[in-house]
Order: structure tokens, then sequence, then C-alpha cells
């Protein structure tokens, strides 16, 4: 049974790096920033968030610790948001983003910290220590909600901020 978890642990690592590199390979082409549209993949989140927690309502307990994880998934993905790299076109105030090696190697860590904490919870840590599923999936869904969020609040932020100072130095041209 060891062997074939080393068996799918290494797979599973070799998929994972595989993807990553085509990922960062990618990640230095600008891409269209569209202000307008970041308000849709947290909505579409919330409105997922908002059923599992009407259909499975948490614990009291359980609201807690949600409530934390979506402030800490709130300061992550602050972070996060601001490692994304914004520009803006001065002729067309056109605004382009790439994406932040920084921000993919964050984003693994986390899903690094994720397993090892799932390797924990499912052992026990040796304390006897159990936590449930659910609780654990409220907790990921809550810290995913405030991380989609706050990367595209303070992205929309800066970028219009950006905007703002180069329409007031240059106008369009046409």
């Amino acid at each position: 049974m060891q062997q074939q978890q080393l068996v799918g642990y290494a797979v599973t690592t070799v998929v994972v790096v595989a993807l990553l590199a085509f990922r960062l390979r990618r990640m230095s082409q600008l891409r269209r920033l569209r202000l307008e549209t970041l308000w849709v993949v947290p909505a579409i989140y919330l409105i997922f968030a908002g059923v599992m927690f009407y259909q499975f309502p948490p614990t009291t307990i359980g609201w807690a610790i949600s409530a934390a994880a979506l402030l800490a998934g709130a300061a992550i993905g602050w972070q996060r948001g601001k490692m994304m790299q914004i520009h803006v076109d001065p002729d067309t105030h056109m605004l382009n983003q790439k994406a932040s090696p920084a921000a993919m190697i964050f984003i693994v860590v986390l899903i690094a910290v994720r397993m090892a904490a799932k390797s924990v919870l499912a052992t026990g840590g040796g304390t006897g220590f159990h936590v449930s599923t659910m609780m654990v999936t409220d907790v990921l869904i809550a810290l995913a909600l405030g991380l989609f969020a706050t990367t595209r609040l303070e992205m929309f932020l800066r970028a219009r901020r950006m905007l703002d100072e180069v329409r007031a130095t240059s106008p369009l041209r046409s």
C-alpha cells in the first residue's frame, strides 16, 4: 500500500510540474484586462458558496471558523492581486495584465499547505484530533471566496487608478 501511494504522489507531481511549466511559459504574455468583467468569477463563486452553505449549513463553530477563513482568504487574495502586473497603454488606454510567476508560486504553496494539512488531519496527526470533512470543505470554500473576490477587487481598484492617472496626463489620441 505504501508503494502505491508513492507512485500516486510521483505521478501527481509530474503532472503538476508539467502543467506549471506550461502555465509559467504562457504567463509572459500580456492579456487584455477588462474591468467590467472582473466581478464575474467572484459572483459565480459566491453563488456556489451560498448554495453550499444553504444546503449544508455549518455548526456554530463551523460558521466562526469559516468567517476566519474568509478573512484569511481576503488577506491572501489582496496580496495575490498586488502580485499581478497591470499595464496601461498610454496611447489607447487599453488595460493589459500579466500574471506574476510569484502569484502562481503563491497558489502552489497554498495547495501544498492544504495537502499537508489534509494528510495531518486524515491521520489525526498522532494526537487523536479529528475534524469533519464538511467543516474542512466549508473552511476551504470560505477561504477561496475571500481569495477570488479580493484578488479581483485589488486588481480593479489598482487598474482603475492607473487608468485615471493615464487619462489625466494624456488624452486619448485619435
